[in-house]
């Protein structure tokens, strides 16, 4: 019931993407798409949080707990799945003259400064909290291979309307913050490693 409260309306929104073509993808990212993002993870996040408490999950077990060493390593870590997504990249076949929808999306973005910082920090602190805050703490009973698997997942369904080789980046550095918090069970790290992703993405 969380996964659908907090990922239903956006995997929704990107099978339907895939399934027309990707009209709307074709569309830059801006501040008024980018501030809309982020109102809807901020009602949704509040549904979504309001909904474990009703259930009387401990929040304080579920949030990320900021410190500078969590900071440092979360950038780390961002490298390494960078690096992971380049490697992959180069290993997959060449689809030369192929139109990436997130290329189109990134290529003609004009976002100001102050939006990307503001979306990037909440998205990060909104995916992990609930991919793995959530999900793979949840699933641990089941091994890493499913919890990891689970929110790879889950994560893909909600970005394939970034075409393929969007999706391909997404599973690979899902599955390198997945594998970290698996090993640490520290949210923060990963929270920082997708926050400076989507910044280095967008800026």
């Amino acid at each position: 019931m969380l996964i659908a409260i907090s990922f239903g309306w956006f995997m929704l929104a990107s099978v339907l993407a895939v399934v027309d073509g990707f009209p709307v993808s074709a569309a830059p990212f801006s501040d008024t798409s980018l501030i809309g993002l982020i109102v809807t993870e901020l009602v949704l996040g509040a549904l979504a949080l309001g909904y474990l408490r009703y259930r009387g999950y401990a929040l304080r077990e579920l949030l990320p707990r900021p410190d500078w060493r969590g900071c440092l390593e979360g950038a780390l870590l961002c490298g390494a799945g960078i690096a992971a997504c380049t490697v992959v990249d180069a290993l997959l076949p060449s689809r030369s003259g192929a139109v990436e929808p997130v290329a189109q999306m990134l290529a003609n973005a004009r976002p100001t400064l102050i939006v990307v910082l503001a979306v990037s920090v909440l998205n990060g602190l909104y995916e992990e909290t609930f991919l793995l805050g959530y999900l793979v703490r949840g699933f641990a009973s089941s091994g890493a291979s499913f919890a990891v698997g689970l929110s790879v997942l889950v994560r893909l369904l909600y970005h394939l309307y970034q075409g393929p080789a969007g999706a391909v980046s997404v599973v690979v550095f899902g599955i390198v913050l997945g594998a970290a918090y698996w090993r640490t069970r520290r949210l923060w790290p990963a929270v920082v490693a997708h926050t400076l992703a989507d910044i280095l993405g967008l800026s």
